[in-house]
């Protein structure tokens, strides 16, 4: 066996006193994919902003390429070839492709930056990753999931040793993964060293060579990916087995009155002549590809986006929904894929985000009731498993999952009738997933309506009592559950005009 590229021993971190990490360890190959896998707040993200400089440890050792090093910030583990393509994205929309690969390196001629010379080279890395983009095109102007692939070459474009991949392929299509998964075989036979964390179980079991579990911060163990299956993995991250099986039926209430209705729905060049009914106690699941025009369908009937046709009715009453004001007056919220971009200020505190849609109901005269306002949030942190300190932490400190669920709690005080989620358990564990699938059943049978958008079908058979199918701006089929499979959701979600 070769010497270790990477070895973390003891790690401990604590954040107001709170321990993200008790004696964490972690250890990695030249050459070798390993997953790091546990639920929300078990330490992956903690661990790994450690080594890449983001935090620094309390205490413990870090030894790459076997000598100990101690990051302060990210640009010293750049320098010693570590660098991490992170969940949420952190380009500069307003740059182009180019200058976005080479920010804090650019290519200079004399005292001017060359952006010839930056497209140049940033062509040619595309041309060798295999990967189809413009490097003069204005990133704004990219798809999440092309900007996900750039961010992908502007990591391997540091002659990095150390690759680290959070959640790589939430936003990429079944041909983007394809590509992911040959530029990591790639990477790995230059003897580059991978991080992968994801918990999707089918990539780890195609992509990984050996997964380590974390849980509460601590390191809980180590198996070789070839000889272990998804329970062993499943039991390890959450101390039980977690069974996805598909729904059968449909629990929606006979006879459920509607209570939206679509017709001729247009937003757009993503949007084209969308209509469909939502019923009462109903979580209709919406599947389809990458590009679909799904959250464009639904930002259109929120009123985040301009639609240029059709009706919208809630309990028979046409509604001119023209802004999300209008929408969430309306009686209907919108938890957003986009969570750092739409669903919480990471500045703000936990208070502060939960409330903030509900804020008026904590006003007594000029003052708010700030004792009122702390048990309301202290409720949605017991009944959500909110892991944070305090109800003062501010939201960036959070875990992904954590945020997700917060961002949740900010729509449940509201309190609304029809509650859309966009990937709701995008980037989020088993555990935390098990338990969002039980509040969105515990909404369902409160009478609540769901509509629930997702490109994982497992998750669209296990929660949905009918599902709707969408391809290139159209609805191509509708499903009930009872004779919805994955084979006829993928052939609609295929069909071509």
């Amino acid at each position: 066996m070769p010497e270790p590229i990477l070895v973390m021993r003891d790690i401990n971190k604590a954040f107001a006193g709170v321990p993200a990490l008790v004696n964490a360890r972690f250890e990695l190959f030249p050459g070798e994919v390993h997953a790091l896998m546990g639920e929300n707040g078990a330490g992956k993200s903690t661990l790994m902003k450690i080594l890449t400089g983001i935090y620094t440890r309390d205490s413990g050792e870090v030894v790459v390429a076997g000598k100990p090093v101690v990051f302060t910030n990210p640009r010293e583990a750049q320098d010693a070839g570590i660098v991490i393509v992170h969940q949420e994205l952190n380009m500069m929309p307003h740059l182009t492709v180019a200058q976005n690969i080479f920010i804090g390196r650019e290519k200079m001629r004399g005292k001017i930056i060359d952006d010839k010379q930056m497209i140049a080279d940033a062509a040619e890395l595309f041309d060798m990753l295999k990967i189809d983009i413009n490097p003069a095109e204005t990133m704004g102007n990219l798809t999440v999931g092309r900007q996900q692939m750039c961010e992908i070459a502007k990591a391997i474009s540091t002659d990095a040793r150390i690759i680290v991949f959070d959640e790589p392929t939430a936003a990429l299509t079944e041909s983007e993964v394809g590509e992911l998964f040959r530029i990591i075989g790639d990477l790995r036979r230059k003897g580059i060293g991978i991080i992968y964390i994801s918990h999707r179980m089918d990539e780890i079991s195609r992509v990984t060579d050996r997964v380590t579990v974390m849980r509460d911060g601590e390191y809980v163990g180590t198996l070789v990916t070839a000889d272990s299956s998804k329970d062993d993995i499943i039991k390890m991250m959450v101390g039980r087995v977690v069974f996805e099986t598909p729904k059968t039926h449909s629990t929606m209430p006979p006879g459920a009155p509607v209570v939206l209705k679509v017709v001729g729905l247009k937003a757009g060049r993503m949007v084209k002549d969308v209509s469909f009914e939502l019923h009462q106690g109903e979580i209709l699941g919406v599947s389809g590809l990458m590009g679909a025009g799904r959250t464009e369908m639904v930002r259109a009937i929120f009123g985040a986006d301009k639609r240029t046709a059709g009706d919208i009715y809630i309990n028979g009453v046409k509604q001119d929904i023209r802004s999300p004001k209008d929408a969430v007056a309306a009686g209907l919220c919108y938890l957003s894929e986009d969570r750092k971009r739409y669903g919480v200020m990471v500045e703000m505190d936990v208070t502060e985000n939960t409330t903030i849609a509900t804020l008026q109901d904590y006003v007594t005269g000029m003052f708010i009731d700030n004792r009122k306002e702390r048990e309301t949030v202290r409720t949605y942190i017991d009944r959500l498993r909110i892991k944070t300190p305090s109800e003062r932490q501010q939201v960036r400190k959070l875990s992904g999952g954590n945020q997700q669920k917060i961002v949740i709690a900010k729509w449940l005080a509201k309190n609304c009738q029809i509650v859309v989620f966009d990937e709701p358990t995008r980037g989020i564990d088993v555990g935390a997933k098990a338990e969002i699938y039980e509040l969105m059943k515990q909404l369902a049978n409160d009478g609540k309506s769901i509509i629930m958008i997702s490109s994982e079908l497992p998750e669209i058979l296990r929660m949905s009592d009918r599902v709707l199918v969408m391809c290139e701006g159209r609805k191509t089929a509708e499903f009930p559950i009872e004779t919805a499979n994955q084979e006829d959701i993928m052939h609609a979600a295929t069909l071509r005009e």
